[in-house]
């Protein structure tokens, strides 16, 4: 997103341009058609996950912006996207949280061929075994720290139908680009950030009860406070003001007769 003085109009626009591409998930029917449609790619296919981190990251790097609207499918994840849709009285649907619809996913993918992109071991072997055990088949597994030439020669080689990255943002999603542009066979490649982290067992979920309220970015503060001061701590005031900013902007821009962007 623009950064230059002067740029709250186009920041506002990029914005809601990045709200518009939500795919919003009404329902558990909806969420479960969803999930058979992905399973079932007709070409190489992106799904993202958007949350405040990822806001806060496109409002300074429109690298970062440029990779999420390049996905084919965006989903909201996180309380803070919610009460920002809420903000534009914009219908928020159901918490599509990677970590659990990730698992879901790979569920799905039982008995079919997947490239493991990210973190590192031990956790990374971990995964591997794990999504091993729920049927699926590990053709490729490599840590997320390598340049994106790596990825894209394991995936050609390999020809996997799923790829779970696992490199932060915005790493993974400069690179699920750099995949679907290279590859031509159906897969479907997923930017889960921390995923492979929490199916390795590296980082444990927060209960149930703070996964139902939107309070597990809370937990996973107490779990890992210093990797995570400046993303919830810092971030989400500057996440709430960045609201703020694009309601000034398009109450302004509205209050003087122009069209909202």
């Amino acid at each position: 997103m623009a950064t230059q003085a002067g740029g709250r109009t186009e920041r506002a626009r990029d914005f809601m341009a990045l709200m518009d591409r939500l795919r919003i998930v009404e329902d558990e029917a909806a969420e479960d058609a969803l999930l058979d449609e992905l399973t079932r790619p007709g070409k190489p296919l992106i799904l993202s996950f958007v949350n405040a981190h990822a806001v806060n990251l496109g409002w300074k790097q429109p690298g970062m912006l440029d990779g999420l609207m390049r996905s084919d499918v965006l989903l909201r994840d996180g309380i803070g996207v919610k009460l920002g849709l809420r903000a534009f009285h914009r219908r928020y649907g159901l918490n599509m949280n990677g970590t659990d619809f990730i698992p879901r996913i790979a569920r799905a993918y039982a008995g079919k061929r997947v490239a493991l992109f990210g973190t590192r071991s031990p956790w990374l072997d971990n995964a591997r075994r794990t999504l091993e055990g729920w049927g699926l088949i590990v053709v490729a597994c490599h840590e997320g720290f390598d340049p994106p030439e790596t990825y894209l020669r394991l995936a050609t080689e390999t020809k996997p139908d799923l790829i779970l990255m696992a490199m932060g943002m915005p790493k993974q999603e400069e690179v699920s680009v750099k995949l679907r542009e290279a590859l031509s066979h159906p897969v479907l490649i997923v930017n889960g950030g921390a995923v492979l982290d929490y199916i390795g067992g590296k980082v444990p979920r927060a209960p149930r009860l703070m996964r139902q309220t939107g309070m597990e970015w809370l937990f996973r503060l107490a779990v890992e406070p210093k990797r995570l001061f400046g993303r919830y701590v810092v971030g989400i005031p500057v996440y709430f003001a960045h609201v703020a900013e694009v309601r000034w902007s398009r109450d302004g821009r509205a209050a003087s007769g122009q069209a909202k962007p």
